[in-house]
């Protein structure tokens, strides 16, 4: 019997060992998880922080799980070394697993500016963080939030709706540089504004002090609570000390393979082709390719890369970015849309009649047909107008479930089309959590909702049945 072990329960081990189920009732299975709680959903994190969710609800696998589908999850172990020559890996207490696949899907872990005081700050990355976050939000007069990038202006809205002042400083002349561009961010920074975010761009951040930070210059910005939202980095050290290639992350090829054919890596601690994913719906394909291939459901499946969707999980805040969102008019068709009053920047990058970059902020029906579009690669509409402005006549409305088609993707995370969720529909889930159980559909960064609730509710409106 193959014996899997697995050295990581976040997203995207937790994944592998249920795509693995599926596939193979027999195969032995070991999950290692450096946390000492059941994994969770931590793309969520920032419902915890802005109270819309609880740490129960962003819950992956019920403990239950495991025993019913014999799989052994320790929990709060942490591996510290991997044995390649008797294949065992080696937890901190000295215990022993030996393995014929090992998997690494170690994850990322935040980083801490080095700077004079960093340990008075909390990092924002796990349950515990979330839960230390809020403690002392309880008592804060006001809040900072180092790092303008995705979490942290996901952790700034947060406290903004719990009623507490919060200034966001990012290094960076604009917010989410990676993702946006200038003129983006200026409305995305606008728009928290209005939110009840201060928002200081292009500053450094020299000292963090009890009640505050110092930046560069001797300006102080106050705030008892401190949260440092700076990025993370792979957790490579694992896979470095037992020999294996490592870069920015843990070099795999595209069966995911490190240079030791029988150890895995996935998730962001695993680099491909050059390139380290930090969103989870890359993770859970990479789960399903190495699942094929363990188990020998597919022994052709091949992992080629991810077309990446960043979506912001932020109340009130409407956002989502993909693909090459730099690119000027030197190098590609642009179309831009800006009405900085109400929030609103729209942008599509064309390049030889297929759309290879978008950003839309600001509540807009186009998201569904854009995100298609690049996901498929398909040729774009003649008419650009139309299509980011989905409700002007000619214009199709592909958000709208009668139009949509079938093979159009819903759930970015998970692959979920809406004929899938039609035949899971019509197979008997006839309302939303139903079809969510069924197909995955909205367990990942949880965008997808609106959508999946809109295409069940049609269903259920052809049927005459209440959703």
């Amino acid at each position: 019997m193959t014996r899997l072990v697995v050295v990581g329960n976040g997203m995207a081990g937790a994944r592998l060992v249920s795509e693995v189920r599926a596939r193979d009732k027999d195969i032995r299975v070991t999950v290692f998880g450096a946390e000492d709680r059941q994994p969770y959903n931590r793309v969520l994190l920032s419902n915890v922080v802005a109270g819309t969710m609880l740490p129960d609800q962003i819950r992956l696998l019920d403990p239950a799980w495991y025993a019913d589908h014999a799989v052994t999850a320790v929990p709060g172990a942490r591996v510290t070394a991997i044995d390649r020559e008797t294949q065992a890996v080696v937890t901190a207490d000295g215990a022993r697993e030996p393995y014929d696949v090992l998997v690494l899907a170690t994850g990322s872990e935040a980083v801490v500016p080095p700077v004079p005081g960093a340990e008075r700050a909390v990092a924002f990355r796990t349950l515990d963080d979330c839960q230390a976050i809020l403690a002392a939000a309880r008592t804060a007069r006001g809040a900072v939030v180092v790092g303008g990038g995705l979490l942290g202006v996901e952790a700034a809205r947060g406290l903004a709706g719990r009623g507490l002042p919060v200034t966001l400083l990012h290094l960076a002349g604009h917010l989410m540089e990676r993702q946006l561009d200038p003129e983006a961010g200026l409305v995305l920074e606008e728009t928290l504004t209005e939110l009840g975010v201060r928002t200081r761009t292009g500053v450094v951040v020299e000292e963090i002090g009890e009640h505050g930070v110092r930046l560069a210059g001797g300006e102080e910005v106050g705030g008892d609570l401190v949260v440092l939202a700076c990025g993370v980095r792979p957790v490579t050290g694992l896979a470095a000390a037992a020999g294996l290639e490592v870069e920015r992350g843990i070099v795999v090829d595209d069966e995911l393979r490190t240079d030791d054919p029988s150890i895995f890596a996935i998730g962001e601690c695993a680099q491909h082709r050059g390139t380290v994913y930090g969103l989870v719906a890359p993770a859970w394909e990479q789960a399903a390719v190495v699942a094929d291939l363990v188990t020998g459901a597919d022994k052709t499946a091949r992992y080629r890369g991810s077309r990446l969707v960043t979506r912001l999980k932020a109340r009130s805040v409407e956002l989502a970015a993909m693909g090459e969102t730099h690119l000027t008019e030197e190098d590609a068709e642009v179309v831009r849309f800006s009405h900085r009053a109400r929030g609103t920047y729209r942008k599509l990058v064309i390049r030889d009649g297929r759309l290879v970059g978008a950003i839309l902020l600001g509540e807009t029906a186009a998201v569904g047909t854009v995100t298609q579009l690049f996901d498929r690669g398909a040729p774009v509409p003649g008419d650009r107008a139309g299509l980011l402005f989905p409700g002007l006549a000619g214009a199709a409305v592909a958000d709208s479930p009668v139009r949509m088609p079938d093979a159009a993707k819903v759930c970015q995370c998970n692959n979920v089309t809406k004929g899938q969720i039609r035949a899971c529909w019509e197979s008997g889930a006839r309302d939303v959590e139903a079809v969510a159980a069924a197909t995955r559909a909205m367990t990942g960064c949880g965008g997808c909702r609106d959508a999946v609730e809109g295409i069940v509710g049609w269903l259920c409106e052809q049927e005459g049945v209440s959703a």
